[in-house]
Formats: C-alpha cells, structure tokens, sequence
C-alpha cells in the first residue's frame, strides 16, 4: 500500500507475466481500480502509469 499526497492510500500489485509485468491500483477509499501493463525490467515507470490512470479515472468521476 503507498500513500499518495493527492489520492491517499492506493493499492498496489505487480503481476508478473514473461517479460511484462501488470501494476494494477486501487484507490482504497472509492475502490476505483486501474491497471498498466509495461516491460517487467521498469516496473517503477508502469507503477507510476498506474498512478497516473487512476487519478484520471478519479477526476472522471467527479
């Protein structure tokens, strides 16, 4: 679990398949999740994609 300064507590998992790895995120208080799918050698930079759809997904919302 990381904690965000804009989303708070977000979920986090990798899942790794072959030479991908999966970060999916999950805002803990709405229980909106998304997920990324990138190389498994960079799996800070699809972390941060992550993040980065789930505060879009958010702002959707309203």
């Amino acid at each position: 679990m990381t904690a965000d300064p804009e989303l708070g507590e977000v979920i986090v998992e990798f899942i790794r398949n072959g030479p991908y790895v999966k970060c999916s995120a999950v805002h803990a208080a709405t229980g909106v999740e998304v997920s990324a799918i990138g190389p498994a050698a960079e799996p800070r930079a699809v972390e941060r994609v992550a993040i980065a759809k789930l505060k879009r997904a958010l702002a959707a919302r309203g």
